[in-house]
């Protein structure tokens, strides 16, 4: 299944892809009592697991079920409603967003050419990033005033929790997996002088947490429905021109490995993010280089999730009276 949230006044609701339309299970519950059982707040719903899912089907094939002119009813409601991301909000608002850094070999050879990539039995790198800088899809990239000339963007592949996961084993760590969804980890390179240099690495982290530099969606897609986690098909694009394509077995740690090495001090609950990395070609890397540019349409896309496209847009000038 592809769980959505809905953005809707106050904290939006849940929904689900249900193939072309998107049923919001708020509204549907008017047709589908069994609808008002599913909890309108995203990290809830994940924390019901297994039994909470099987509602949601229950539902699915409730809708499926109907006639047409009862469907008819549904859509004048709008509780079933055709798919566009413009009605869509982030799927889930995490409590803690951790993220991977240096995740693939292609990714390092084009951030610090001549440096060699992490091993396995390396430690692998990790920072938080601000949930306040979470957009859904079809919401605007800002370009921030202070460094708007070298924005860039990266697809990363991503873990959603629908269960507390604190120290557990790699045997164990996908039993504690929902889902699975993207984000683009947008990155002002320019934002401190030379940062490529800096010997502080937390600078070049903060050009991660600008408003808007985390898009991410469109959906989580559930876990039953995209199996292995490590074979993967992932990009991004520019204005439709490929920028990044890999698969997550060129990872350098598996998913599973991952989730448990960052288990051992950070307790992810339901609806918690953990990312896995990007894989080379974006723009930095490239000779010449290819920024963000008011007017450009970005996406990053997965197998089995789909497309998160984001336009880019300046920062609105600030006017006085």
């Amino acid at each position: 299944m592809k769980l959505v949230t809905i953005d809707a006044y106050p904290n939006g609701r849940t929904g689900v892809l249900l193939g072309d339309d998107i049923l919001d299970f708020g509204l549907a519950a008017a047709f589908v009592p069994l609808a008002a059982w599913v909890p309108a707040s995203m990290p809830v719903l994940l924390a019901g697991g297994g039994a909470g899912l099987d509602v949601i089907r229950r539902v699915v094939e409730d809708v499926r079920g109907r006639s047409a002119d009862e469907q008819h009813a549904m859509r004048a409601a709008r509780a079933l409603q055709a798919y566009d991301d413009r009605l869509l909000a982030a799927p889930v608002l995490p409590r803690v967003l951790l993220a991977h850094g240096r995740a693939y070999r292609s990714h390092s050879a084009g951030m610090r050419p001549g440096e060699p990539a992490p091993e396995v039995d390396e430690p692998p790198s990790v920072f938080t990033k601000s949930v306040n800088s979470i957009i859904g899809p079809g919401a605007p990239i800002v370009l921030p005033a202070q460094c708007p000339d070298m924005v860039d963007l990266e697809v990363e592949f991503s873990v959603v929790f629908g269960a507390d996961c604190y120290n557990v084993e790699e045997a164990d760590a996908l039993r504690y997996v929902a889902g699975y969804t993207l984000i683009n980890d947008v990155s002002a390179r320019d934002w401190v002088k030379d940062f490529r240099e800096t010997k502080n690495p937390d600078l070049n982290r903060m050009g991660k947490q600008l408003p808007s530099f985390t898009p991410l969606g469109p959906v989580i897609t559930t876990k039953d429905d995209l199996p292995d986690p490590n074979n993967v098909n992932i990009s991004s694009s520019l204005n439709g021109t490929i920028m990044q394509s890999a698969n997550t077995a060129e990872l350098i740690y598996r998913v599973e490995w991952l989730i448990a090495y960052f288990s051992r001090w950070y307790e992810f609950r339901a609806g918690d993010v953990l990312t896995t990395g990007s894989p080379g070609g974006n723009g930095f890397a490239r000779r010449p280089p290819i920024f963000f540019k008011p007017g450009d349409t970005v996406a990053v896309s997965a197998e089995g999730i789909g497309s998160l496209v984001n336009p880019v847009v300046a920062q609105p000038s600030l006017t006085t009276a």
